[in-house]
């Protein structure tokens, strides 16, 4: 069985949220800006860009007055703006990088080797935080599942070797099964209320999830 893999040379903290974006976790976003000392928050709506990403945004504004942070929403939707150069420099720049929203397959396909992404391998460089909350979860790992089935597929890559089910309470048994025949690797199936983080070589679960295989120590 293949084991998780981030970046050796990364001093940040990588968080997998199950949902909840800006909802379910002020108690553990408090921890993590704090832990990072951050005052502004960069969120990316990007996996919404189909639905509507100003309602994250207003709510990110919100959840930013009850945390003391500043919101700097980057409305990169299409390929063509993550290949950025100013919209990857504020990225860079960032303690702390939000990424929600409902479609994992549109976020990969517009971040995937860009300017962008690569700003965010940056920011864990640096020893900042990167959240997926909800479907970007999924998608900052490779394999991805596929929302649309449970089968395994191309992700960004933040971590390799694992894979993550958002939003478990609303998977089927039938997805839920095919998902864990299908996987080669460990996969977490990760309800909305909770959330798993990495952090220095070590992980913290906060609420129940159902981990199949072994993650790394």
């Amino acid at each position: 069985m293949a084991y998780a893999r981030i970046m050796s040379d990364s001093k940040g903290t990588i968080v997998f949220q199950g949902g909840g974006a800006f909802t379910a976790h002020d108690d553990l976003d408090r921890r993590l800006l704090s832990e990072v000392k951050a005052k502004k928050v960069v969120v990316l709506p990007t996996a919404d860009a189909f639905e509507r990403p100003e309602v994250l945004v207003a709510a990110a504004v919100t959840w930013g007055g009850r945390l003391g942070v500043e919101i700097d929403a980057l409305m990169v939707m299409r390929r063509v703006e993550a290949m950025e150069s100013d919209a990857a420099h504020v990225v860079r720049k960032a303690d702390a990088v939000w990424l929600v929203g409902d479609n994992p397959i549109h976020l990969r396909s517009v971040i995937k080797d860009t300017p962008i992404f690569d700003a965010l391998h940056h920011v864990l460089k640096e020893g900042g935080v990167v959240v997926g909350a909800g479907a970007p979860a999924s998608a900052l790992c490779d394999p991805m599942i596929d929302p649309r089935g449970g089968a395994l597929a191309l992700g960004l890559g933040l971590v390799t070797g694992m894979a993550v089910v958002a939003q478990a309470e609303k998977v089927t048994p039938d997805r839920h099964a095919r998902t864990k025949k299908l996987a080669n690797v460990p996969v977490v199936f990760l309800p909305s209320d909770s959330a798993l983080v990495r952090r220095r070589g070590e992980w913290e679960t906060v609420g129940p999830n159902e981990t199949v295989g072994v993650l790394p120590g």
